[in-house]
């Protein structure tokens, strides 16, 4: 039997990405929670799993993954039966790539862990002046992604069908109602989010559904 073991933290946007590509791919897994917040991350035994001290990391059956997007691009390669969330034609799966990209790799990385603790230590940033950098980073890169739905409208952020760009798009939209974005300007993020909070793939990948949840820091 397929060992697969995903560490992770629940409210990790990286890791939240990875938990709904393995439930649309139907792949089973056993969850093991890293609690950024205690620094178990940067434990000597999760540094020799996983050298960067980040999450999510997969262990697929000896196989070790880092970097979400790595992860789902591997789970759709290695498992080609299973729904896709790269389309097969290559201008609809750079178009996906490129609306993935632009939360994982222009969005996020500015309001992780990491940036908030430095912005703190270095610059004493306190609580609320890291909540507000974090809200303008999110609000610059949504105004690009609400200018690119908006120009090819369609059920989900690339298609009919949910893609590796849904599995970027709602971890950020939770990210940003938790940072108290204002969504008001974002009609069309908005309506694939709630589209897909709707899916049961996405519904089980919630933060609030994990295991390591804590109600009090949603």
């Amino acid at each position: 039997m397929t060992d697969r073991v995903l560490y992770g933290y629940f409210r990790s946007s990286a890791a939240y990405r990875v938990r709904i590509a393995l439930n649309l791919k139907g792949l089973d897994y056993r969850y093991q929670p890293i609690n950024l917040l205690k620094g178990e991350q940067r434990s000597a035994e999760y540094l020799a799993i996983n050298p960067q001290g980040l999450v999510p990391l997969l262990d697929d059956d000896g196989v070790r993954i880092a970097q979400s997007l790595a992860i789902c691009e591997y789970l759709d390669e290695a498992y080609p039966d299973t729904p896709r969330l790269l389309p097969a034609e290559p201008a609809a799966r750079a178009r996906v790539r490129s609306l993935a990209l632009a939360i994982a790799a222009d969005i996020h990385p500015l309001q992780n862990t990491r940036v908030g603790k430095y912005l703190q230590t270095e610059y004493g940033k306190d609580e609320e002046g890291k909540a507000e950098w974090i809200r303008h980073w999110i609000r610059t890169g949504f105004d690009a992604l609400e200018k690119q739905l908006a120009e090819s409208p369609s059920r989900y952020a690339a298609g009919d069908l949910p893609t590796l760009a849904d599995v970027c798009l709602l971890p950020q939209v939770f990210s940003a109602r938790r940072f108290g974005v204002d969504l008001a300007p974002y009609p069309n993020i908005v309506r694939v989010a709630d589209e897909l909070e709707h899916l049961q793939a996405f519904a089980e990948a919630h933060p609030s559904r994990q295991p390591d949840a804590q109600p009090d820091a949603m």
